[in-house]
């Protein structure tokens, strides 16, 4: 990807993600990339920063951190005015699943690599708003035109959009849940998931669990002249609305979802006799495909949800607050009711077709794209064209070097070979590119150096382009296919000074 403006969001952990920053930034620096931080320091403000950061014109918004804070980030471009900002992610959560869907590496220095040899892919959105609350009698559980005035208020509108608040996040790149996903995200402890991972999901889970029952649930879709039709109707333990397939990581709970068919796809996982009520529980905390006999898939551009007001929900496994997207006179109405079971929420998922521009890895096996036409941004031909001929030319020029004027040169490069290796610097390697990432360049080392003085091991990226000659220890010039040998661990020598953000520009490398 070319040079660009970026900001990188981090979501600290507890001082986790600032480990490696000095990491991050060498290889974004090594691409071209002028990379400002902003550090999230409370709830929504990864938001609030992506926001401004998209309105200050930023090519790039990085979300550093696990998926709650990639939602964030994803709702701060979608709020800004031009949404023209590229979205790319580094994980650093304690779940990736954005990450594991689009073939960004876990570790946040090999996913720098990738994020700097992306292409740039519009994506869907899927959008989520309240149309209204729906009061239903306490007797009967029919919708009731006898009660206050608040109440009859509120009932009559039960197809009106409700005037969220700023706060609300109305949009997921991942998936919704209404059920016992979001009951238990909502109650897992942040330190304790800074601590102990995953595990703190299991702690709320097995909280949470005994308070779980089956909930009635409808499911409608709008057709193309407005009308509406019930898809289903009944008692569900979760609703699942994907935008992408996995699940937790592990589980494809919409196997069949993909992310640029403008649709969003819905698993109902339905509620049966308690025998095969727990056996769902268990799939779902177990992260196994859910039994088809005991669940429902829906697939629709525009959906209506209908669950009671006690149900939570969650976007992209962050909870939100239903408050936070309701009118005033809803929310007055909401706090007068007796039981917040007898209250039916009316939720409108929407897809939104290739609204996002997404840094996807060129690497990507483009699992989740549906169409042919994959690549919207990606390197021009032109560009890739000139680059192979300069590799091309690298690789003549380097036999032709080598099988005429060997023996002439060889001396000279054997002396400078040692040198390197006596005192050039020597850098062991972290992760390589796995392409060219720029015009000219063929490859993106990092990697970390030692500093004699001090003993203190140091990050640095070392960038080897068109100007730098690449030698074996035996004084050949070799081309840059043979960096595709090196591994992790795997040291090399080079000359050259380094940047403040640890950028090295050799003229020699001995590998």
């Amino acid at each position: 990807m070319a040079s660009k403006k970026a900001c990188l969001i981090i979501n600290p952990r507890a001082g986790e993600n600032l480990a490696k920053i000095n990491d991050i930034l060498a290889v974004l620096s090594a691409a071209g990339w002028k990379t400002e931080l902003a550090l999230k320091e409370y709830g929504g403000h990864a938001m609030t920063l992506a926001t401004k950061a998209a309105d200050d014109d930023y090519d790039m918004i990085i979300a550093y951190g696990g998926d709650g804070t990639l939602n964030q980030v994803v709702n701060g471009i979608m709020n800004a005015k031009g949404q023209q900002s590229i979205f790319g992610v580094l994980p650093g959560g304690t779940a990736n699943v954005w990450a594991g869907e689009s073939g960004v590496p876990g570790d946040s220095v090999r996913a720098a690599l990738s994020l700097v040899d992306s292409e740039v892919r519009k994506v869907d959105i899927g959008h989520v708003e309240i149309e209204g609350l729906t009061f239903l009698d306490e007797t009967t559980g029919e919708q009731n035109g006898q009660q206050d005035k608040k109440s009859k208020k509120a009932s009559k509108k039960a197809n009106r959009k409700a005037q969220a608040s700023s706060d609300a996040k109305h949009h997921f790149l991942l998936m919704a849940g209404l059920g016992i996903d979001a009951a238990v995200m909502n109650s897992v402890s942040k330190p304790l998931k800074y601590h102990i991972g995953p595990l703190a999901v299991g702690v709320a889970a097995a909280q949470k669990l005994p308070e779980q029952h089956p909930f009635p649930v409808e499911v409608r879709s709008k057709g193309s002249g407005g009308e509406e039709s019930v898809l289903w109707k009944g008692e569900a333990l979760q609703v699942v609305v994907g935008n992408t397939r996995k699940y937790g990581d592990l589980v494809e709970m919409t196997p069949d979802a993909y992310i640029d068919d403008g649709l969003l796809d819905v698993c109902v996982i339905t509620a049966g006799n308690p025998i095969n009520t727990m056996q769902q529980v268990t799939s779902l905390l177990l992260r196994r495909k859910p039994d088809n006999t005991t669940a429902e898939y829906f697939r629709g551009a525009h959906l209506h949800i209908s669950v009671p007001a006690s149900i939570d929900l969650q976007l992209d496994g962050s909870t939100g607050k239903l408050k936070d997207y309701l009118s005033k006179s809803d929310r007055k109405a909401l706090e007068h009711a007796e039981d917040a079971d007898k209250v039916m929420v009316n939720y409108r998922f929407d897809a939104m077709p290739r609204a996002l521009r997404a840094a996807i890895p060129r690497s990507y096996d483009n699992t989740l794209f549906k169409k042919d036409e994959q690549k919207d941004e990606g390197q021009p031909v032109a560009q890739n064209l000139e680059a192979g001929q300069a590799e091309q030319h690298m690789e003549e020029h380097t036999e032709e070097h080598n099988n005429e004027h060997g023996e002439e040169v060889h001396g000279e490069l054997l002396d400078k070979i040692n040198a390197l290796l006596d005192h050039g610097r020597k850098v062991t390697i972290v992760g390589m590119s796995p392409n060219k990432v720029k015009k000219h360049t063929y490859h993106i080392i990092a990697g970390t150096i030692v500093k004699e003085a001090t003993g203190e091991v140091r990050p640095c990226a070392v960038l080897v382009d068109e100007d730098a000659t690449v030698l074996d220890h035996d004084g050949r010039r070799v081309t840059p296919d043979a960096f595709h040998e090196l591994k992790e661990g795997d040291t090399i020598a080079v000359d050259g000074s380094k940047s403040k953000r640890g950028v090295i520009h050799p003229e020699h490398v001995v590998i």
